[in-house]
């Protein structure tokens, strides 16, 4: 996947949303329902009814990415409708593209203390 840099902000659309829509529709949900502009460079997620399909829409500086995700088997991980918006690192938006669920990881070693 050509992918958005290390720094960007993602935002999930938590609950439904229709994925009959397009480039144009999800745009409005971006200023609608997260209230952040479409061209800002930013990811902006939604996942459909069933919760194994996923869209990302992205802004490249000179056009719009959608990348579309059907899970072959299982759900993508995703905050009930009541939380609003989540917001994202880069790193989780890896860990969710690929089916891991973000919400649950664990440090694999003890944080290193700084003297």
């Amino acid at each position: 996947m050509i992918a958005p840099g290390a720094n960007v902000c993602v935002y999930l659309a938590c609950g439904v949303t229709d994925m009959r829509k397009g480039i144009d529709g999800l745009m409005s949900l971006v200023q609608s329902s997260l209230r952040q502009k479409p061209a800002s460079g930013s990811v902006s997620a939604f996942r459909g009814r069933r919760g194994d399909r996923i869209k990302l829409l992205f802004w490249d500086g000179q056009g719009f990415c959608l990348y579309y995700k059907v899970l072959e088997k299982g759900r993508f991980p995703w905050p009930s409708a009541t939380d609003g918006t989540a917001r994202l690192m880069a790193a989780q938006l890896s860990m969710l593209w690929e089916g891991i669920d973000w919400r649950r990881t664990a440090w694999t070693s003890a944080p290193i203390r700084v003297a």
